[in-house]
């Protein structure tokens, strides 16, 4: 009988490009292992979300539109990706791209319209630096064309056909930015597939510590819920994966999912009583003020 020989490879792989470090520590027993892709197309973003955008969410426009050749050499980086190469991506890097377009073109989109301009008889129904003046709505924004590996998009385009379609992870919709206060924040930094899951755990966790997008109104016995929550905004989106029906009873299946989602962020005292407490569920109005850190 021969010998069996048993083979322990402890691998720790450190890797900088793309801002990704990745460390396995548990031996494992096959000497065939497969690292994780370098995806290095990410840190292309970084510079500008670093040097324009605070820890809080907040862009220095004023800078970035002077600085607005930068922004174009960027997103011509986007235009010019082989669409080959980005098909050889795992799926999180490919989660990861359609993030940092989308909110790159956004970027561009204010920096373009910065300041802000506004009628007299719009200001009526919407303050002064609300994005909303922006293409007179904010569906004009969603509506605006840039291209991607050769091919026409627009920001809905990119919800529609990958973030709500291709992508089964409802936590994107927390990683996209709406340039307003109301908007799940901005990260200074861009998404890397190698650690996409722990941002989008970071992201979920910002967003659901603002008033403006969670708040329990105990007096009141009342959960306030951001307007992005809504059904006809993406509430349905995550019912696929926080929808429950052991909790929350008595609600719609798409506010029992969103309220299953915050229990993976908040305190332990609020969650005790969104599961334990009688209350009714109100959306908030949703603040369209840029977000302006200039």
């Amino acid at each position: 009988m021969t010998k069996q020989l048993t083979a322990f490879i402890t691998l720790t792989v450190f890797t900088s490009i793309a801002g990704c470090s990745k460390v396995s520590p548990e031996p494992v027993k096959s000497h065939k292992v497969k690292p994780y892709p370098i995806v290095s197309f990410h840190d292309k973003c970084a510079g500008i979300l670093k040097n324009y955008v605070d820890d809080k969410g907040m862009v220095d426009y004023k800078t970035l539109k002077r600085k607005k050749p930068e922004l174009n050499r960027l997103l011509g980086e986007f235009a010019e990706l082989d669409p080959d190469e980005y098909d050889s991506w795992p799926q999180d890097d490919k989660i990861a791209f359609w993030l940092n377009a989308y909110n790159i073109k956004m970027l561009e989109i204010i920096v373009d319209n910065y300041p802000i301009e506004s009628s007299r008889i719009l200001r009526i129904f919407w303050p002064p630096d609300s994005i909303r003046h922006i293409n007179r709505n904010i569906d004009g924004i969603s509506r605006q064309k840039f291209i991607v590996m050769d091919e026409e998009f627009t920001l809905r385009e990119i919800e529609q056909r990958f973030l709500r379609r291709e992508f089964d992870e409802p936590r994107v919709f927390l990683a996209i930015s709406y340039a307003s206060l109301s908007s799940p924040p901005l990260r200074n930094e861009p998404y890397y597939g190698c650690r996409l899951y722990k941002q989008l755990d970071d992201q979920a966790r910002k967003f659901l510590s603002s008033p403006l997008a969670f708040r329990i109104d105990r007096e009141k016995q009342r959960v306030c819920l951001s307007a992005m929550f809504q059904s006809k905004w993406f509430g349905e989106e995550f019912i696929s994966k926080y929808g429950t029906d052991k909790k929350f009873k008595d609600l719609q299946p798409s506010v029992r999912a969103v309220l299953n989602l915050a229990t993976n962020y908040i305190s332990q005292q609020d969650i005790t009583f969104l599961e334990v407490e009688s209350y009714s569920i109100k959306y908030m109005n949703y603040n369209w003020i840029l977000n302006d850190g200039s």
